[in-house]
């Protein structure tokens, strides 16, 4: 099968590479679609794991083969899928920090080499502890909707960690589509968002998806102009998409006492930023992070998605054959004026159990841990 494999700092290759093999617990999934993920990218450009290895995680397809040991599932059927999923015992799932869990950090879907995701190939081999994971895509809805329930997942457990009611305002820096995602869900909670950006074109969407104010990112006042939309009480949270640490001092700044700053971008360890620490004690204003998704969300996520109550087709405006992922990746790290979501399509034409008999990889249960 063909598969974009990952050789080195920005080095993304098409190969030929075997067709995985699955365990009796196991199903092979005929990739449809993936999402390009700047998780993803920030792996590519930054050499955070060794290659070789082959990307992709927001991943929707169709069943192929069934292991003679799994239950609930048939081929044919059509199918998004979570490439982490935690063992809900472990104390760390007792505290909800699923992110942290053992289990949760093996990635348990792979195109070959080390697990690292797989959809940026045409078959991916799901692991039996990631079966919990896979979700059923209505016959209503599209293999794109499928491929989205993963980072609605992780917008939805970011904007559940905040203490939020209903008609409070909140900051979202970056109007793109994790931004874009987190202006419609909030908006739709009944939250009075403020979405930024640098791009007037984005600006213009984040109204479309329910943005109650979109302001220019750059303007050099726009603490003063955030705090005044709350006759200067201060916003009650703000949720930071983009990794600049500027825009977190203003976040810190631009809360009310007892406010929230979310950090959802902020992925690169070793970043090191000021933070007036008497603020955080004395102003009770929190800073913390959101990273992956919440595995107890994800019937709620589906009910969004796949109810079009959060229209995720209007985010995808391109899409890209496997062919040309490097030239996905780079879009999506580089956005135009006219690009959103990134979708690589892998184009296998092969219908169900028509996979030919190519030799195939050993199951090898090996784990990484996400960066």
């Amino acid at each position: 099968m063909r598969a974009v494999v990952y050789r080195g700092v920005n080095d993304l290759r098409v190969e030929e590479v075997p067709v995985p093999r699955i365990g009796s617990s196991e199903i092979l999934v005929r990739v449809g679609v993936c999402g390009v993920c700047p998780t993803d990218i920030k792996k590519v450009h930054y050499g955070t794991q060794a290659p070789p290895r082959i990307y992709g995680h927001e991943t929707a397809g169709t069943i192929v083969r069934v292991g003679a040991r799994v239950q609930g599932w048939s081929v044919g059927d059509r199918v998004g899928l979570h490439h982490h999923v935690p063992c809900l015992d472990c104390h760390f799932c007792r505290h909800r920090a699923f992110a942290q869990c053992e289990t949760y950090k093996r990635t348990g879907i792979t195109a070959g080499f080390e697990p690292a995701g797989g959809g940026y190939a045409e078959y991916v081999r799901v692991m039996n502890f990631c079966l919990p994971g896979v979700v059923n895509i209505p016959a209503k809805n599209s293999l794109e909707e499928g491929a989205m329930l993963e980072p609605v997942n992780t917008v939805l457990k970011g904007i559940r960690s905040l203490p939020l009611l209903k008609g409070d305002t909140v900051w979202v820096a970056g109007a793109g589509p994790i931004g874009l995602l987190f202006i419609g869900m909030l908006s739709a909670l009944g939250m009075r968002v403020v979405a930024t950006d640098l791009m007037e074109s984005r600006r213009q969407l984040a109204r479309r998806w329910g943005a109650w104010k979109a302001l220019d990112g750059a303007d050099t006042n726009l603490v003063d102009a955030l705090r005044a939309l709350t006759r200067g009480r201060g916003l009650d949270a703000a949720v930071v998409c983009v990794p600049v640490d500027a825009v977190v001092a203003q976040a810190q700044a631009a809360l009310r006492g007892g406010g929230t700053t979310l950090l959802f971008a902020h992925t690169l360890r070793g970043k090191m930023a000021p933070i007036d620490l008497g603020v955080l004690c004395v102003d009770e204003k929190s800073l913390m992070g959101s990273y992956s998704s919440d595995f107890t969300l994800q019937k709620e996520v589906a009910r969004w998605v796949f109810s079009r109550r959060l229209d995720v087709r209007k985010l995808i405006t391109h899409r890209f054959p496997l062919e040309e992922t490097a030239a996905a990746v780079a879009l999506a790290a580089h956005p135009s004026e006219d690009s959103l979501k990134i979708l690589v399509e892998s184009g296998s034409a092969r219908g169900p159990g028509g996979s030919p008999p190519l030799k195939t990889t050993t199951p090898a249960h090996s784990a990484c841990t996400p960066a």
